[in-house]
């Protein structure tokens, strides 16, 4: 960086300082678009200061993985190719983020890291073209592929260290504050993968804890998943309605989706209880232990069928019961590689840790049935009797 190079005082990380792709990229609409787009969409109804945006995430992803390749030693190109792809890596991301990425998944058939399509046919492509640098490798590193792809998309990548760290800090919560610097000064690479070294084992596992704690308390909060839920119903139906092309929906900001939904006749009721902060309340929140395991991280078809059979059961409206049944989480930094004895092993076969971890996640995770205040007691009896648990709202 030359001493007069551009910085953003950041929250986090303090002074950032831009290279000229940065500088050329942040000045497209695309990435602009991102300063509407919420970083943790619907647990700011939880979290009150959780405001941050997708805009100031990437720019600190940039920051650390920037740092990152100085510490390696990356020459360029390279280094400006995982530094470009750090900062457009969530430039997919639809409107309130993960909260509508299943919808696009569903209408459109790719995930927000697939960026190629972004990269290679806006604004974005120019930029990158004019700074020497091929979009589609940059999309590639963005899905985790290419050399030291894994940097940006990987066990553990500088996404995570720099959301965990940034969510704690606009929460309030302690829970994500890991040593992410240290994390930083161990990265090596060994034979061309990405490794932490020898002696790291605690602060790769202070990474893990850090994730879990915050799935448990933020990430996976029941406020914040009632709404969530709510919010896929509602765009599922303006996308089925053809209220908006997919391609578009995909483009939303947060406040454009919003004012999309109210003006649907069919999802305006959503739209108001979201805005509002008046959602449906749990009718079911099951342990695992309580839960069939053919209930378990249900696909989105086959919710809306149970879904439908507990409405009528109980006399209500299909859009009066939501089932949310996610998949039991995974522990990605598990299969972080560690240098042990000159050799790459994986964190998992060094870490006690790991196993109890896992076990955690197991522990933490619900299946969750909502329904509005009045069908509440209906709802909870009918879901017991079709999902096969018990009709209680555990702790």
């Amino acid at each position: 960086m030359t001493p007069t190079a551009t910085t953003i005082k950041d929250s986090v990380h303090d002074y950032i300082e831009l290279c000229p792709t940065a500088e050329a990229l942040l000045d497209t609409a695309p990435m602009q678009r991102l300063r509407y787009v919420r970083q943790l969409s619907t647990v700011q109804l939880v979290y009150p200061s959780a405001n941050h945006t997708r805009f100031e995430h990437s720019l600190g992803v940039y920051h650390l993985a920037s740092r990152a390749v100085d510490r390696l030693g990356v020459d360029d190109p390279l280094a400006d190719r995982l530094r470009a792809a750090a900062l457009v890596h969530d430039v997919g991301h639809g409107p309130f983020g993960h909260q509508t990425e299943a919808a696009i998944e569903r209408h459109l058939g790719r995930h927000h890291d697939e960026i190629e399509w972004l990269l290679t046919d806006s604004e974005l492509a120019s930029a990158l073209e004019a700074q020497g640098l091929d979009p589609e490798a940059v999309a590639a590193t963005v899905d985790g592929r290419g050399p030291l792809g894994e940097l940006v998309s990987g066990s553990l990548d500088v996404d995570r260290m720099d959301y965990l760290v940034r969510d704690a800090h606009h929460t309030g919560v302690p829970y994500g504050t890991i040593d992410h610097s240290r994390l930083l000064y161990s990265l090596r690479t060994v034979d061309g993968d990405l490794a932490l070294e020898a002696g790291n084992v605690a602060t790769a596992e202070s990474a893990l804890i850090a994730r879990t704690l915050m799935n448990a308390t933020v990430y996976g909060h029941h406020v914040s998943r009632i709404a969530g839920a709510m919010l896929d119903r509602a765009s599922e139906r303006v996308l089925r309605d053809a209220v908006v092309a997919p391609e578009r929906f995909a483009r939303l900001t947060d406040s454009e989706l919003l004012s999309l939904l109210a003006e649907h006749e069919s999802t305006a009721d959503f739209e108001t209880r979201l805005r509002e902060r008046s959602l449906y309340k749990r009718a079911i929140w099951a342990q695992r232990g309580t839960v069939p395991d053919r209930f378990v991280g249900l696909a989105y078809d086959r919710t809306r069928e149970l879904e439908r059979e507990i409405a009528e059961l109980a006399g209500v409206d299909p859009s009066a019961v939501i089932v949310d049944s996610p998949p039991v989480p995974s522990s990605p930094e598990s299969r972080a590689k560690i240098v042990v004895n000159g050799e790459l092993r994986r964190l998992e076969e060094r870490s006690s840790l790991v196993a109890g971890l896992d076990a955690c996640a197991r522990e933490i995770w619900r299946l969750g049935v909502y329904a509005p205040e009045p069908a509440l007691s209906a709802v909870r009896d009918a879901a017991a009797a079709v999902l096969e648990t018990e009709a209680t709202v555990a702790p």
